[in-house]
């Protein structure tokens, strides 16, 4: 079965019982945002030892319902380079997120907002990545963060190049902020993924840390809240790919959200 049929049999399999577990109406989402991203800035390609002038476009989505909510993002990647691999890529990740606050009516107090389990379904098209990730997510209250979670989960590979199962564990954060009339935010990941080999040899643990900073622009012109915003991402990646490399770049950001 090719890789693709295979990624999207999965991922029919998994919406279909998503609908399947949750009430009539839980198909109707609560609320939902779609974003459109530009970065463009020079990276590493660990596999080359080049520095590439890299623009990638990013579809990212999330919507909550009344079972709890789902995520998923695909990059579009032009690096200019060949290293083995094509210049041109397509990664996606896909998450299903599972509330026991809106599931079992679990109430929470103090520091935690809600627990829950989630799925994911991790592509690459290029290099025939493909992994699945199980395992138990927190939502936060902090102050000065709409939004705030962590989680830790297992990882099952089934890449073309055999890469070893794993672990995973992620920080996701959203921290709004307002510097007089202006409207910012300071939102990102950090996330740390156990590698041990692939039929390359042996791989490396890395961390990835990719900090946004949004200016709300469209507002400052146009007096429109969250529609179009202009900043930089930063890209901190330890063992980048699992490989010797350790990646410290800024990007230009332009985000459209729709």
């Amino acid at each position: 079965m090719a890789r693709g049929t295979k990624v999207a049999l999965i991922a029919t399999a998994v919406a279909a019982s998503t609908a399947m577990m949750a009430p009539r109406d839980a198909a109707a989402a609560e609320w939902s945002q779609t974003e459109l991203h530009f970065q463009y800035g020079k990276l590493d390609n660990p596999y080359t030892g080049t520095k590439d002038w890299t623009p990638i476009l990013t579809v990212e989505h999330m919507s909550g319902y009344s079972w709890g909510d789902i995520y998923f993002f695909i990059d579009g990647i032009d690096d200019g380079t060949t290293d083995g691999f094509n210049d041109k890529d397509a990664y996606g990740e896909v998450y299903a997120f599972f509330s026991s606050a809106k599931l079992l009516g679990a109430q929470y107090n103090g520091l935690v907002k809600d627990v829950g389990a989630f799925t994911s379904i991790n592509y690459g098209a290029d290099s025939g990545y493909l992994a699945y990730l199980v395992g138990a997510y927190v939502d936060w209250n902090v102050k000065g963060f709409s939004f705030l979670r962590s989680y830790v989960a297992a990882r099952f590979d089934d890449s073309d190049f055999n890469e070893q199962n794993g672990w995973h564990a992620d920080v996701w954060w959203n921290a709004p902020f307002e510097i007089g009339s202006q409207r910012f935010s300071f939102l990102g990941h950090f996330e740390y993924m156990s590698q041990e080999r692939n039929d390359f040899g042996p791989t490396h643990d890395w961390w990835l840390a990719q900090p946004q900073l949004r200016w709300d622009a469209g507002y400052a012109f146009t007096g429109k809240k969250d529609v179009f915003f202009l900043g930089t991402e930063y890209q901190l990646w330890i063992n980048k790919l699992g490989s010797e490399t350790d990646e410290s770049a800024f990007q230009a950001l332009a985000v459209w959200r729709f």
